[in-house]
């Protein structure tokens, strides 16, 4: 049993360790990854400043974190699609556009529960 727990606890460690290595490595490469960090950053100050409710609190913050897991994920899948097919591919491009609209859609997520939460 204590084996076990120990793998377990070595794979979980090995998965934070290489989660961190992907962050700065986009971080180190990803103006966008650095400007949505920094409207986070803004988002969850003011959230913490206004006077709102904890589940509006916990939604603001969560949506933000989303919008930076999506700028994440389509920085894998423009580095994925360069490195594949460095020539022009509509495929590529398509691939490319979709890993955009994935940034867009959580950011208007964001904006919508601020809407509500603002305005409601």
């Amino acid at each position: 049993m204590r084996d076990a727990l120990r793998a377990e606890a070595r794979r979980f460690a090995n998965t934070v360790i290489w989660s961190w290595a992907g962050f700065r490595a986009a971080w180190a490469t990803e103006k966008t990854l650095r400007q949505w960090t920094l409207a986070n950053v803004l988002s969850a100050a003011l959230a913490f400043t206004l006077d709102l409710a904890p589940g509006e609190r916990a939604l603001i913050l969560a949506l933000g974190l989303l919008i930076l897991a999506a700028e994440l994920i389509n920085t894998a899948v423009e580095v994925l699609v360069d490195m594949v097919s460095p020539g022009l591919d509509p495929r590529a491009k398509k691939a490319k556009d979709c890993g955009s609209a994935c940034v867009a859609l959580a950011v208007v997520a964001a904006g919508v529960a601020w809407g509500v939460v603002l305005l409601g």
